[in-house]
């Protein structure tokens, strides 16, 4: 059994900074509260966020003659505001794959009654349309099955770091 100091420290993603603008991009001039994320930082983040499985801290370290606590309260919220939209965004992506493969697997199941009907039949158009039918509805059967169970977990790596993320604690401490 893991102490709960153990568990603390198993959700730390801990960064050390020169200074506030290390988080985001060199090209964006904008005030923090709407300037962009810095790749570098996001990829630290996503680096470190792997193996991390209960929830996350994240903690920021700058010099303590360069801390601002004005800026740090507008840093936070640009942050927050930076994951939930990614955090909305993927998961709108990974319900839209879900949806797609869930009708897929209906319409394959549709096309193989279909064509199990025509099983009965003993004309040529019948038997026609029921060797076509049964293969596509094996095709959309299990592609969409793909969909569902594996593609969206393939798809989904940004929607489980975003989700990580938008539920982090965000921490600035001083060294």
């Amino acid at each position: 059994m893991k102490t709960a100091a153990e568990r603390l420290r198993e959700g730390n993603i801990s960064l050390i900074l020169d200074s506030y603008d290390d988080l985001f991009s060199d090209f964006d001039p904008r005030p923090y509260v709407q300037r962009a994320l810095s790749d570098d930082f996001l990829v630290e983040c996503k680096k470190a966020s792997v193996v991390k499985k209960s929830k996350i801290e994240l903690r920021m370290m700058i010099p303590k003659h360069k801390r601002n606590h004005f800026d740090e309260v507008k840093i936070r919220k640009r942050m927050k505001e930076h994951f939930n939209k990614h955090f909305k965004d993927e998961e709108k992506k990974v319900r839209n794959i879900k949806a797609t493969g869930s009708f897929w697997f209906f319409l394959g199941v549709v096309l193989m009654l279909l064509g199990g009907f025509m099983l009965k039949k003993e004309d040529f158009f019948s038997k026609l349309i029921m060797i076509m039918f049964e293969p596509a509805g094996w095709f959309f059967f299990w592609e969409g099955l793909n969909k569902v169970f594996i593609y969206a977990k393939e798809k989904s790596e940004n929607f489980e770091f975003y989700k990580k993320m938008a539920n982090a604690d965000i921490y600035f401490l001083d060294y």
